[in-house]
């Protein structure tokens, strides 16, 4: 008489198994990772787009200033060498926003015909908060 017996599940079977759940949640994981650097370089771009936007504002204003004209957002600082003289030099300061909490600040003296950028720099415009949250030890006593 021949008896047969269910198929039992060697350790080849086992092992494969283990192998294909492993790169199922490696692949898991690799696609998680994946979306997740898109959307960064995404932030990213827009972040530099924005930010060389502002920056050819910045020129084009700088360059109506050499120009002759003067736009409604500059501020113009005039000093005389002595009081009722001809002007010695002029100082222009603008803001050109790149986001809610960043900006362009240029600040340009004009002095004898020469024009120098004194300031080009991008700025916070969000008004720093001190965290005061954490507990320090002050030094009296352990507990």
């Amino acid at each position: 008489m021949n008896k047969r017996s269910a198929p039992t599940v060697g350790a080849s079977s086992l092992l494969v198994i283990f192998a294909v759940l492993c790169l199922t949640v490696f692949a898991m994981l690799s696609l998680s990772t994946v979306q997740a650097d898109k959307r960064l370089s995404d932030r990213s771009a827009a972040a530099a787009l924005g930010y060389y936007e502002d920056d050819t504002e910045a020129e084009k204003i700088f360059a109506r200033l050499r120009a002759g004209e003067l736009p409604d957002s500059v501020n113009v600082t005039t000093y005389a060498a002595e009081e009722g003289t001809a002007p010695q030099c002029s100082i222009y300061s603008y803001t050109c926003a790149i986001s809610e909490a960043q900006a362009i600040r240029v600040e340009i003296i004009h002095q004898d015909g020469v024009w120098t950028v004194l300031r080009w720099q991008a700025v916070s415009t969000t008004e720093w908060e001190a965290d005061d949250s954490i507990d320090i030890w002050d030094g009296d006593g352990i507990f």
